[in-house]
């Protein structure tokens, strides 16, 4: 029986010999971008508004010494919870910025089309209501929009639409896994406004990851191609890789900016209720059936809510969004920023293998992308004219 039990037990010591030896992934820097040396021990988590149409409101529970940039964080369709993307919204935070979480959606209430309109009105009621308190200090000259998914054409929406005095302009827009586009207005999804009015002085960066990559990228051309006042070399496509020279392996999937904390969860965080409707107004709400979630959106929530925070997090979205806002705020281009061989850089495994890098590019400029297609090759008579002539006139010779 023992003699019997050996191989099996080899076995088992050989299959897990090479995940005790596997090298680690690198964790959270120290200091500098994406990096754990916040200004802020603790961080202030409330809401304005009313419990339909609110805005959580994040920063550190200091007193700023001048105004907050504004982080305004629009999410995936369907993940209308904080706590999904708490991890992040704690380290923009802590890292000195007002971060605001407009909820634009009700599931099984809103439509995305007009989420963009709810939006907006939710951004400008909040930025309203802390215009005059001194631990948010909002500073509307910095302000930086990041979106996932849905969220993504929802901020160039919003940056579109700057004109109205709903929104402060946006220095820069940050758009992780874009989607969620209708073509039309009969077709689910966030329908596009005209976006070549957005300022020609914004930084706009979209980033795919290269699990399901080709629907985000098709969307991050779209929105690139879109925004036409906006330089080539003010914007940037970027893709983050997956690596699994180690254990746990590093993932870029649809859901990895996701990052849970439990403390920045919405029922822990107390919006105002409704105001008493007046029972003699009619209501105007109908139900349609793209206010339901999708089956892929259902999936994408919840495994936003499974995910857990890693290198990915740290290097590819905390650390990129942080180096981006100091360029954006600062008035540099996205040039600039590929020229920093540290905005790229994802660290090395503990072994010292380094960690598959960002890729970034910035655009092509008009003329670049429409090369004329080749045409069907065929051969070329080089004989002198005077040969193909004789060569014509002995074949008329031979036919009669």
């Amino acid at each position: 029986m023992r003699r019997s039990l050996l191989p099996v037990l080899l076995l088992g010591v050989c299959f897990a010999a090479p995940w005790a030896r596997a090298a680690t992934p690198p964790q959270q820097p120290e200091q500098g971008p994406g990096g754990r040396d916040y200004k802020s021990a603790e961080v202030v988590k409330r809401a304005v508004g009313t419990a339909s149409e609110g805005t959580f409101v994040f920063h550190g529970a200091d007193a700023p010494a001048r105004p907050r940039p504004v982080v305004i964080f629009l999410h995936s369709w369907g993940a209308t919870n904080p706590g999904l993307y708490g991890g992040w919204i704690e380290h923009l935070a802590r890292k000195g910025n007002l971060v605001l979480f407009p909820r634009f959606q009700e599931v099984n209430r809103s439509r995305p089309a007009d989420a963009s309109n709810l939006a907006e009105d939710l951004i400008r009621s909040a930025l309203s209501a802390l215009a005059e308190d001194a631990n948010a200090k909002p500073d509307r000259e910095r302000v930086a929009f990041i979106g996932h998914s849905a969220g993504v054409p929802l901020a160039l929406n919003l940056a579109a639409g700057v004109s109205s005095g709903k929104v402060p302009a946006p220095k820069l827009i940050f758009g992780l896994m874009p989607g969620g586009i209708a073509s039309n207005e009969k077709e689910r999804g966030i329908l596009l406004q005209d976006l070549s009015t957005i300022d020609p002085a914004t930084l706009i960066i979209t980033m795919s990851g290269d699990r399901d990559y080709l629907p985000s990228d098709r969307a991050s051309r779209l929105l690139l191609q879109g925004a036409t006042a906006v330089p080539a070399t003010r914007k940037l496509f970027m893709r983050a890789g997956s690596d699994d020279h180690g254990f746990p392996a590093i993932s870029a999937t649809l859901a990895s900016p996701g990052s849970p904390k439990a403390d920045y969860d919405a029922s822990a965080i107390k919006l105002p209720p409704d105001p008493p409707r007046d029972p003699k107004q009619k209501s105007t709400w109908r139900w349609s059936a793209d206010m339901a979630l999708s089956g892929p959106q259902t999936i994408l929530t919840q495994q936003l809510g499974n995910n857990g925070t890693d290198t990915i997090d740290y290097l590819a979205y905390w650390k990129t969004f942080d180096m981006a806002a100091e360029a954006a705020f600062a008035g540099k281009d996205a040039a600039a920023l590929t020229r920093d061989p540290k905005f790229v850089d994802m660290g090395t495994w503990s072994d010292g293998w380094p960690v598959r890098r960002l890729s970034a590019q910035l655009p092509k400029v008009e003329g670049q992308e429409n090369k004329p297609e080749p045409g069907p090759r065929r051969r070329l008579n080089m004989a002198p004219p005077e040969t193909q002539q004789g060569l014509s006139n002995f074949l008329i010779q031979l036919r009669s």
